[in-house]
């Protein structure tokens, strides 16, 4: 079974010949991917979390989504802080 036919699109950065219309598709992808990259990145190279356990689908499932919040709480970090402190 291919990734098209199970719902989702292949949409990675197409190689080969470039055109102007190529490179703004490929430019959009770019942003869209460092942007969910980021969290990933905090939670990686920042808390350590770079080897993964295996500890139960159910504990597993709940440290992910905690790890996410808490990386994307981070990255906002400088909105909360009042200015001038």
């Amino acid at each position: 079974m291919t990734w098209e036919l199970s719902g989702g699109r292949y949409l990675v950065n197409k190689s080969g010949k470039r055109t102007e219309y190529w490179d703004w598709i490929n430019r959009a992808r770019s942003r869209v991917r460092a942007m969910v990259e980021h969290p990933f990145h905090t939670i990686k190279r920042l808390w350590g979390f770079t080897k993964v356990r295996y500890r139960g689908l159910a504990k597993n499932t709940v440290r992910v989504f905690a790890l996410g919040m808490l990386a994307n709480l981070y990255r906002v970090r400088h909105r909360w802080v009042p200015q001038g402190t």
